[in-house]
C-alpha cells in the first residue's frame, strides 16, 4: 500500500517481509499512477512508471516477481494506491479488477477509521492541553488576587482572558516579552504575573520606570557604578541588572531610555553580559527582561528615538494590552475587587455601589485606564465614608467628556488625555497627576515631551 504525493509514492505497508526493501518511489511524473487500474503482465518485457530507485526494476526481477495490478482510490484527501505482485508473469488481468477494487475500498475504509480515530486523539489532546493552561491562568489568578495590589489581574472578559492565556504560555520560557498598551492598562500586573508562572518566581522581580530617571541617572542605576566612577561615587553600588540576577528585570516605559543606554542594553540582550560605569571587566547578566512601552515604538525606530535592533530584541513575544473601555465587562468586577483591597486598607468593610454608580463607571470611557479606575473607587470610598458609593463621589463627569477623534496611535491618545485632564483640574499638576495615575515627576516629563508645560499653571 502506498500513499501518493505528487509524483512521489510513499510504501506505507507491505504483506510479508520477502518484497525488496524500498520507501519512497519516485514516478514518471506521467500522471499514470491517476489511473483507476494498471497491470503489467511481465516485468522482464515492461517498464514500471519509476524514475527511482533507478534499479527497482531489476531488483523485483531478481525477487522473483514477474506482474503486477495496482489499483488506486481515495482516503479523504489523500490518493492511495494498492499494489498486487505475482512471481507468475500474466497473473492479472480485467477481470481481477473488481476484486482487487473491494479489497482497495476495505483497506480505504480501515485508513479512513484510523485517521479519524488520530484526529480525534489530537483533538482531544488539544481540548485537553487548552484545559490545563486554562487552570494554570485561573490558579496563577486566585494565588495573585490574594496579594494586596494585585486585584488588577481580575476580569472576565475574552479580551483579558487572552492576555493572560498568552503570559501563561510564554512564563514557560525564558523569551523576552514587550507588553504594550495605554498608561495603567496593567502592563506591570501582567508582567509579575509572567515572573509568579515562570521557573524565575523564586527570584526578584525588579522594576525600574525609565522615564522617572533623568537621563544621566538611568545608566548609574540600570548598570551600577565603581567607587570613583563619577562625581559623588563614594562607593560601589550594584545596578538593577545585578539586583534582579535569577529572577525578573522589569522596564517599564522603555520607550523612554537615552540611545546611549539602548545600546549598552542590547548588549545585556545579546551577550547576556554587561559592566558597570567605571568597572574594567564583565558580568553575567542572569536575568530574564519584560519591557513595557505605552507609545509605538516602530513609529519610535522611524523617528530615530528608538534603537531597530533593540526593538527588534524587545519583540520576541509581543503581548498587547487591551484598554479599559474596549473591555467594559471587566469594570465592575475590578471594582468590586478595588473596593475589598480599599476597604481592608481602610480597615472597614468595603462599600457597596448604588446603581448610578455602576452606570456611572460603565459609561466613562477610562482615559487612565484600570489605575484611574481605582483611583476614583478610592477616592468615592473616603467620601462616602462607610455608606454606598453614588454617581456623585466618583465624580467622573462622564456626560462632559468632549468627543476625541479615534485613533490608534498612543502617542496622540496620552496627549489628548493629558490635554484634556489638565484643563479639567484647572491645570493642577497634582491633581492631574492623580488623576492620571502618575507621579507628578512622570507628569512633568510628559507636559514637556507633548509641549503642555504652559498649557496651564499650579
Amino acid at each position: 500500500m502506498t500513499f501518493y504525493d505528487r509524483d512521489e509514492a510513499v510504501v506505507q505497508a507491505a504483506s510479508n517481509d520477502e518484497f525488496p526493501d524500498f520507501k519512497r518511489v519516485r514516478l514518471t511524473g506521467t500522471s499514470e499512477h491517476d489511473a483507476e487500474f494498471r497491470v503489467i503482465g511481465d516485468l522482464t518485457q515492461e517498464s514500471l512508471p519509476v524514475v527511482e530507485p533507478a534499479d527497482l526494476q531489476d531488483r523485483l526481477v531478481a525477487a522473483g516477481y514477474r506482474s503486477w495490478l495496482a489499483v488506486n482510490t481515495s482516503v479523504r484527501d489523500q490518493e492511495v494506491g494498492l499494489n498486487f505482485w505475482s512471481k507468475r508473469p500474466m497473473a492479472f488481468s480485467a477481470q481481477d479488477f473488481p476484486i482487487a477494487r473491494r479489497i482497495a475500498d476495505h483497506v480505504a475504509l480501515a485508513v479512513s477509521h484510523e485517521q479519524l480515530a488520530q484526529a480525534a486523539s489530537q483533538m482531544a489532546e488539544m481540548r485537553a492541553r487548552a484545559e490545563r493552561l486554562e487552570l494554570r491562568v485561573k490558579s496563577l489568578a486566585e494565588e495573585l488576587d490574594t496579594k494586596a495590589g494585585y486585584s488588577r489581574v481580575v476580569g472576565r472578559s475574552d479580551e483579558w482572558k487572552d492576555i493572560l492565556k498568552k503570559a501563561t504560555q510564554v512564563a514557560a520560557t525564558d523569551t523576552t516579552v514587550l507588553l504594550s498598551g495605554e498608561s495603567g492598562t496593567g502592563k506591570e500586573v501582567v508582567a509579575r504575573f509572567i515572573h509568579r508562572a515562570s521557573a524565575r518566581s523564586h527570584g526578584p522581580f525588579v522594576a525600574l520606570n525609565c522615564a522617572a530617571l533623568p537621563e544621566q541617572l538611568l545608566e548609574s542605576e540600570l548598570f551600577g557604578y565603581e567607587r570613583g566612577a563619577f562625581t559623588g561615587a563614594q562607593q560601589a553600588k550594584p545596578g538593577q541588572i545585578e539586583l534582579a540576577a535569577g529572577g525578573v528585570l522589569f522596564l517599564d516605559e522603555v520607550s523612554e531610555m537615552s540611545l546611549s543606554a539602548q545600546a549598552k542594553f542590547l548588549r545585556v540582550l545579546q551577550e547576556r553580559e554587561f559592566q558597570r560605569l567605571g568597572a574594567t571587566r564583565p558580568q553575567k547578566a542572569n536575568i530574564r527582561v519584560i519591557a513595557a512601552t505605552n507609545r509605538d515604538l516602530k513609529k519610535a525606530v522611524e523617528r530615530g528615538d528608538f534603537r531597530e535592533d533593540l526593538y527588534y530584541r524587545l519583540q520576541v513575544f509581543d503581548i498587547r494590552l487591551t484598554p479599559l473601555r474596549d473591555r467594559r465587562s471587566d469594570i465592575l468586577a475590578l471594582s468590586e475587587a478595588f473596593l475589598d483591597e480599599i476597604g481592608r486598607s481602610f480597615g472597614r468593610p468595603p462599600a457597596g455601589l448604588t446603581h448610578d454608580a455602576k452606570d456611572a463607571l460603565l459609561q466613562h470611557d477610562w482615559p487612565g485606564n484600570v489605575r484611574e479606575l481605582r483611583n476614583a473607587l478610592e477616592r468615592a470610598a473616603i467620601l462616602c465614608e462607610g455608606g454606598l458609593i453614588t454617581a456623585e463621589h466618583l465624580s467622573l463627569r462622564a456626560a462632559d467628556r468632549p468627543a476625541r477623534a479615534v485613533t490608534t496611535d498612543l502617542h496622540t491618545v496620552e496627549r489628548q488625555t493629558i490635554e484634556q485632564v489638565m484643563r479639567e483640574t484647572s491645570g493642577n499638576k497634582s491633581k492631574a497627576a492623580t488623576r492620571l495615575g502618575l507621579s507628578r515627576t512622570q507628569l512633568y516629563v510628559r507636559l514637556r515631551r507633548y509641549g503642555l508645560d504652559n498649557a496651564a499653571r499650579t
